[in-house]
């Protein structure tokens, strides 16, 4: 039990795990795309959020 709790915490997983033994190679290069449409999604949004952070930082900057 003590083990247990000296334990990092477990990392949340977002994307449910798909079973892809039932999928075809047509359909895992689908899910492939899907995943990588997703992936530039995120990083578009890291950018604008960098943007953001950048612009604010530039504002609040002490002379």
């Amino acid at each position: 039990m003590a083990e247990e709790e000296d334990a990092p915490p477990r990392k949340q997983t977002r994307l449910e795990k798909l079973v892809l033994d039932t999928l075809g190679i047509d359909e895992l290069r689908d899910y492939i795309g899907e995943l990588r449409d997703e992936i530039a999604r995120v990083e578009a949004d890291i950018g604008r959020k960098h943007s953001h952070r950048n612009a604010a930082d530039a504002f609040f900057k002490r002379p």
